[in-house]
């Protein structure tokens, strides 16, 4: 085992949100240790965040797609970064594949959770006690300590991530003294996540009207919740709302909620992004829960209500009527905006 610590090799989570909140455990290592490098293997459409986190040295690409075992292809790799000498790893995805790159690369310390029966692959494998770390971002930062402190719940840094100024083709141009709201209607997840596109559009509505202008961000998948959006809008709001669903890469988007004044949004990648660029938030809760992984932001507003059939954490309503999101209306967003006035 080596003595110290001077380079780090992070096995990063494949989504979105996820990789946001590991930007606490980054944050934590160079808090514990400044001068230490911090490399993160992750999959390409992760590079965009990990490039606009100063606490990281390098994203080193992943050209195995999520849920590819790829066992030559992990070995090649971890042969490969053997000229890296790292003095360790730390595995954030509980999978067994995931922790064969630094096994194969000889790293010394392999840090992470059990998760998948690692032994072997890890040398310093945690038992993980869910009561004792109910968040993730918890279990992410409590593995930048000592294995004995493993199961006590740290305190954990907010992730801080760096935006740029929208590329020029973004540049959306606003009169003065307009405030802009972004809309963040997709869910990769499943629709369950997903607020009603009629009261997405009941709320742009009221803001454009009070002077506001409105953008859509979300992928190529989100373009229909966001064509319903529209048509459920007064057309002489229109003017004012830009749809930019599957027209921006996520480097784009990221940018590009760095300019908001306020961000509504359901439980996503991109309410986290919103969140770690510290913009107004809220954050719209359905089947799943804020307990687990919450918006980590001062600014965030978490709305959700309850309901006796969740939070299911299902993909579709299986009761079919999604009363945990078409009850929260757009009037009970509005009455928290008009409070933080």
């Amino acid at each position: 085992m080596p003595q110290t610590i001077d380079k780090i090799l992070i096995v990063g989570p494949s989504w979105i949100g996820d990789m946001v909140m590991a930007q606490s455990l980054f944050i934590t290592i160079k808090k514990n240790n400044p001068k230490v490098l911090i490399d993160v293997l992750a999959l390409a459409w992760t590079k965009p965040l990990l490039e606009r986190m100063p606490e990281v040295n390098k994203a080193i690409t992943m050209p195995i797609s999520h849920g590819v075992f790829g066992w030559k292809l992990r070995k090649k790799i971890g042969h490969q970064l053997r000229a890296e000498h790292y003095d360790q790893a730390i595995a954030l995805p509980n999978s067994w594949k995931s922790a064969l790159i630094p096994w194969f690369a000889n790293i010394p310390l392999r840090t992470g959770w059990r998760g998948e029966m690692r032994y072997g692959l890890l040398n310093d494998s945690r038992v993980l006690d869910k009561s004792a770390l109910p968040m993730m971002v918890q279990r992410y930062v409590s593995l930048a300590h000592p294995a004995p402190q493993a199961n006590k719940a740290p305190n954990y840094p907010k992730p801080l991530m760096i935006a740029n100024a929208p590329s020029e083709q973004f540049q959306i141009s606003l009169q003065p003294n307009q405030k802009r709201l972004v809309l963040c209607p997709g869910a990769e997840f499943g629709t369950a996540k997903q607020w009603p596109a009629t009261h997405y559009a009941e709320l742009a509505n009221t803001l454009i009207q009070q002077g506001w202008q409105t953008l859509i961000l979300g992928s190529a998948a989100d373009k229909k919740v966001a064509n319903e959006i529209i048509e459920n809008m007064d057309p002489k709001a229109r003017s004012a709302l830009f749809n930019l669903c599957g027209k921006t890469a996520l480097s784009d988007a990221i940018d590009l909620l760095d300019t908001a004044d306020l961000v509504v949004s359901n439980d996503s990648g991109l309410m986290h992004i919103a969140a770690a660029l510290q913009k107004p938030l809220f954050a719209i809760y359905g089947p799943t829960s804020p307990s687990f992984t919450p918006p980590l932001s001062d600014n965030a507003h978490i709305i959700q209500i309850n309901v006796d059939c969740g939070p299911c954490f299902q993909r579709e309503c299986p009761e079919k009527h999604h009363n945990c999101m078409r009850n929260i209306s757009s009037q009970s967003a509005l009455k928290i905006l008009n409070t933080r006035k």
